[in-house]
């Protein structure tokens, strides 16, 4: 009996071999992923031979062949003729700019235009929001004062009082005959059905990006849609790092004062965070939605600030927010503020942060002291160290939770969206940024930066040489999942 079982058991660990050298082969020869990558899911398949098959199934699906956001032909042929248009202008020299300095950054924003297909704007205003309460309040009589439509997208929706004053607002403004089109990630979503029962029956629609299957099994748990954009009556924009829920606005003990970076945004580049909304909830809801002229009314209010809004996701390889950080450090003359909760960047990143700081540009990078996922954030520390021998500069923040996602750049341009410094954000996730040409709103957010300064300690060369060996430990150990974190 015993010969028998044993014999089972070994014939079901060299099926298990099989099936992982199956998978082994399939990383290696078809996917052509990098070799950080590549080397990461082989060392999970063969020293998990009984869950690595499992875990490569559920996380490693490749997206980038698929076309997910879709433009109709008849927009494909409008849209790409305004992004002709604006690209002859700029590179003729026909496009004034409302401030000259931003004449040399021409080169950015042409990255964006053909790599990301963003337009560029520069009749817009922006208000800098990074208190959760405030940015609450703001939003609530945004939604309140709507009288078209209100369209939403949040990568967490917790199960809370602040999300049930969410839902009043908006069950009311759908029973009024307002249009409410509430998106949310299938995995970030923690509200039940009997929260959204009023809301669909007051006529808000409400969808969920990328659900599992039958409830249990989500094979797209590794892509997730970390947008949050709000758009009001295609006139008022929200970007940027909150989500929703009582940890935001500093409620939850554990995590403490919770500091992000939001922004409130009027004018043509709210155009352009309509069309990122109306591509998504295409995709997640089949519906075929128009991209109607009452989405996309005149803006009321005429600022000076240049903005194109840019997207990337697993959808795409070209990793385009990533691309745009990079072109920005490459561009710096004098400094480079960053803050990031995680801090997991690739070679390219890190090299570019380097070679920035020997040459003498002042690089400063903050991250939080509380970690929320706890191998992102000792592998936030690996990496931290690898920089300050750079030169680079570190700080720790001690208020609370630090989530903000920016990057501001010789306190002239600078990008504020939903895309941390991370592999996962680069690769993996569905995310948004702002990059915004802008003196007064880049010198506003260095300013914060700044601030934020008095509630961190600054991690130097000398402070992390001396880290207990526990700590090197957990850094090591983190550091080799960070391909498939």
């Amino acid at each position: 009996m015993d010969l028998a079982l044993a014999g089972f058991s070994s014939k079901i660990i060299t099926a298990l071999y099989l099936v992982n050298i199956l998978f082994a082969f399939t990383v290696i020869f078809l996917e052509r992923r990098n070799p950080a990558s590549t080397l990461s899911w082989i060392l999970v398949l063969f020293l998990l031979p009984a869950l690595g098959a499992f875990f490569y199934v559920l996380l490693s699906q490749n997206l980038t062949r698929k076309k997910m956001f879709q433009l109709s032909a008849q927009e494909q042929q409008k849209y790409s003729a305004l992004l002709h248009k604006d690209i002859e202008d700029l590179q003729s020299g026909k496009l004034i700019f409302s401030d000259p300095i931003f004449e040399n950054y021409k080169d950015l924003i042409l990255l964006h235009k053909k790599q990301s297909k963003a337009l560029f704007s520069q009749d817009n205003s922006v208000e800098i929001i990074t208190d959760g309460t405030a940015k609450f309040k703001e939003l609530f009589k945004c939604i309140v004062n709507a009288r078209s439509h209100i369209h939403i997208l949040y990568f967490i929706v917790k199960q809370d009082t602040l999300s049930k004053q969410l839902l009043k607002l908006l069950t009311e403004k759908a029973k009024e005959g307002v249009e409410v089109r509430f998106l949310i990630d299938a995995l970030g979503n923690h509200l039940s059905e009997s929260d959204l029962q009023p809301l669909r029956e007051a006529g808000g629609k409400v969808v969920l990006f990328f659900p599992s299957f039958l409830s249990l099994i989500n094979l797209k748990i590794n892509y997730r849609n970390h947008r949050k954009l709000v758009i009001i009556d295609g006139k008022k924009g929200f970007i940027g790092g909150f989500n929703v829920g009582e940890e935001y606005i500093g409620l939850k003990k554990r995590m403490g004062y919770w500091r992000d970076t939001h922004l409130k945004i009027f004018g043509t580049a709210v155009h352009d965070m309509q069309t990122r909304f109306l591509l998504d909830w295409r995709a997640a809801s089949g519906e075929e939605i128009s991209q109607s002229p009452r989405y996309y009314p005149k803006p009321e209010y005429k600022g000076t600030c240049g903005i194109q809004i840019v997207s990337s996701g697993p959808d795409s390889p070209q990793e385009e927010i990533k691309q745009g950080y990079i072109k920005m450090i490459n561009s710096a003359k004098k400094s480079i503020y960053i803050q990031t909760p995680y801090f997991i960047p690739d070679e390219s990143i890190q090299e570019a942060l380097k070679i920035a700081a020997l040459s003498g540009v002042d690089v400063r990078i903050m991250i939080p002291n509380k970690p929320d996922h706890i191998f992102v954030y000792w592998a936030t520390y690996s990496f931290i160290g690898d920089l300050l021998n750079a030169g680079v500069r570190a700080y720790v923040y001690n208020k609370g939770f630090l989530h903000a996602k920016t990057i501001v750049v010789d306190n002239l341009i600078s990008s504020v969206g939903t895309a941390n410094f991370d592999i996962r954000s680069f690769k993996l996730n569905f995310e948004v940024n702002a990059f915004l040409y802008d003196r007064m709103v880049s010198n506003q957010l260095s300013q914060e930066f700044e601030k934020d300064m008095a509630f961190c300690n600054e991690l130097t060369l000398y402070k992390y040489l001396r880290r207990p060996r526990i700590i090197k430990f957990k850094e090591s150990i983190s550091r080799l999942l960070t391909p498939v974190l």
